[in-house]
Formats: C-alpha cells, structure tokens, sequence
C-alpha cells in the first residue's frame, strides 16, 4: 500500500489549502536543512498550520518524509519517462546519450538540496532506499521496452541499459554535486558516451 493512500484525504478545498501548504513546507525545509535537523514544529510555522493539523494529515515526520520521496521520484521520472517515449529509429546513439546526459544534469540541478537529503537517507533506510531500488528497476524496464519496440536487438538489452543509466547518473552526480579541480569533465562526459554507445553497437 502506498504511503499516500494512508493519509486522509480532505474533502473541503479549505482543508486541501493546508495539506498542500504543509506538502510545500515540508519540501522546503527538508530542502533546506535535512530531514534530521527538520521538525513538526518548524513545518507548521513555514506551512501557517498549527501541529496539529499536520497530525491530523500525516502520522510523524517521517510520514511527511516518505510522501515527500514520491513527490520527488515523480518530479525526477517524468521527463525522463518523456524523452524515452520519444526515442525513435534510426537512432544516433551518440546524439541519444549525449541528449539524456543533459537531461540527467538538469534534473539534478533543479533537485539538488533535496536529492542529497534523500540519497543519504537511502543509507539508514529501508523504505527510502526501496523507492530508489523500484525508480532504478522502472527506468531500466521502461527503455529496455521502448528500444525492444523500435527494433533495437542486442544481447542482454536490460543489463546494457543498466549499467548506461548508472554510468549517466555517476556522470551527472559529479558534475553537479563534486565538481573535482583534478577532473576534465569534458573528457569525462566523452569517455561515458563513448562507453555508452559501444554497449549498443
């Protein structure tokens, strides 16, 4: 059962306001200071709520949390999900690869405070980490798909595209959250593509 689905779903537009004003909050202040360092108390004073209405929303904080992940995981998949629908043939791979790197990039900058919190949760938690696990098994099963529908015939389609989507998330990852002085990322981002592109060749 999903998280959501256990919490109580007002009714009146009034009571909806606050639960998305709580949502927003939440977003925020877990984007901003970590989910450790947030409390109730500091989400209601950002939502304009009393603590209690939170409660009467979400169990804990930690229910915030989780409902908060799949807010999340939904804003970081959908254009992805997007630009996988769109692939068609003949497809340049090198133009493909390159393309979805600067897709993963942005997606990464327009969620940076956030996607740090959540990752590092993924460490200690189980639920959280079993949320990246199934976002990681989607991507895969969703491109594997799409190329199987275009034509594209490889050995072992599903392991090839793995492993590229997490030679593209490594790559993104350092370019926006590292940023190493000693690292051409230039070079770094041929290297991938080129990598990329001869599992499919």
């Amino acid at each position: 059962m999903l998280y959501m689905d256990k919490i109580r779903q007002p009714q009146q537009e009034r009571s909806n306001e606050k639960k998305n004003k709580i949502i927003q909050a939440s977003y925020e202040i877990f984007s901003e200071i970590g989910y450790y360092s947030a409390n109730t108390s500091q989400i209601a004073k950002r939502a304009g709520v009393s603590t209690g209405i939170i409660y009467s929303y979400f169990k804990d904080k930690r229910d915030i949390l989780l409902y908060i992940l799949k807010i999340y995981i939904d804003k970081v998949t959908k254009p992805l999900i997007s630009f996988i629908q769109k692939i068609k043939t003949p497809i340049n791979y090198e133009n493909l690869i390159s393309d979805l790197i600067d897709l993963t990039i942005k997606t990464h900058k327009e969620n940076s405070h956030l996607h740090n919190t959540l990752h590092a949760l993924a460490v200690s938690d189980e639920d959280v980490n079993t949320e990246f696990e199934s976002l990681e098994y989607k991507i895969t099963e969703n491109i594997s798909e799409k190329l199987e529908s275009v034509g594209v015939k490889v050995d072992n389609l599903k392991e090839k595209v793995h492993i590229s989507m997490n030679s593209i998330q490594s790559y993104a990852h350092e370019f926006v959250y590292s940023k190493h002085d000693y690292i051409d990322y230039e070079a770094m981002r041929k290297i991938v593509v080129k990598n990329v592109v001869s599992l499919f060749e």
